[in-house]
């Protein structure tokens, strides 16, 4: 079977809902045991119940991406019983706004998930993952290569992970280590609707209608869709694959403009 994670054991930040759920539900179908860092204890007990009711291996964490000890310790929980061959940095928070309207504490808040989060869970974990070789996918964006109107502080947090996954690649090559990162364009998620509805109230058709035209393709993208290129990533079938940034953006990134 192509992309066969059977005795793989994952770790995914944010796995209780939209993107991070779809990356746990489809690394569990293909054999994985997937363990879920989540802040959010009922989303992350959610995944794990429909992981689990489809014959499927999973843990929950209640865990705070931002506090390094937190992060040590449950990761140090998790490995001392098991090698850990796949880390999937997914948790992240959105901001809106340019600079003038980026508050100290916007900036602070978004760094400290986006950016501090991502790097807690390498600092913990790659230690241990020297000893076998593994993979880790960081969850980038289209922000990360382009500009994007009023989105200062959230494009300096994945501007940030492109680079730190480019670095880490380049450091751990020789210990066997894969980094890749992912860019979305905007998907449907229900961080999206829930979007829609706090700010277009009665409108939420046609606001739905016209973020799905910003992308060239004419649609939002699935989270299934990302879930799938991050199997892909993940899986021995992309071997040869380090150190890159995979665009999933229906056409934005170059067709836009």
């Amino acid at each position: 079977m192509k992309f066969n994670l059977k005795g793989k054991n994952v770790i995914i930040t944010g796995g209780g809902s939209g993107i991070g759920q779809a990356i746990s539900t489809t690394f569990a179908a293909q054999g994985a045991n997937v363990h879920i860092l989540e802040l959010n204890a009922d989303n992350a007990k959610n995944t794990v119940n429909l992981i689990k009711e489809q014959g499927g291996q999973a843990t929950s964490y209640n865990c705070n991406v931002v506090d390094q000890q937190q992060v040590i310790e449950v990761i140090e929980k998790i490995t001392t019983q098991q090698d850990v061959h796949i880390l999937i940095n997914n948790a992240g928070i959105a901001h809106i706004g340019n600079i003038e309207k980026t508050a100290e504490e916007d900036m602070d808040r978004v760094y400290n998930v986006n950016v501090k989060g991502p790097y807690n869970c390498m600092y913990a974990l790659i230690p241990s993952m020297k000893k076998h070789g593994g993979v880790i996918i960081n969850m980038a964006s289209i922000a990360s290569s382009v500009g994007i109107d009023d989105r200062f502080a959230y494009s300096m947090s994945k501007g940030a992970i492109l680079t730190m996954t480019y670095s880490i690649a380049k450091d751990y090559i020789k210990d066997g280590i894969r980094c890749n990162c992912i860019s979305p364009a905007r998907i449907h998620t229900p961080f999206v609707d829930g979007f829609i509805k706090a700010n277009y109230p009665g409108q939420e058709d046609e606001m739905f209608k016209n973020l799905s035209a910003t992308q060239p393709i004419g649609r939002m993208g699935k989270p299934q869709e990302v879930a799938d290129l991050a199997l892909y990533l993940c899986s021995d079938e992309a071997s040869f694959i380090t150190g890159t940034d995979f665009p999933i953006d229906g056409g934005f990134i170059k067709l836009n403009g």
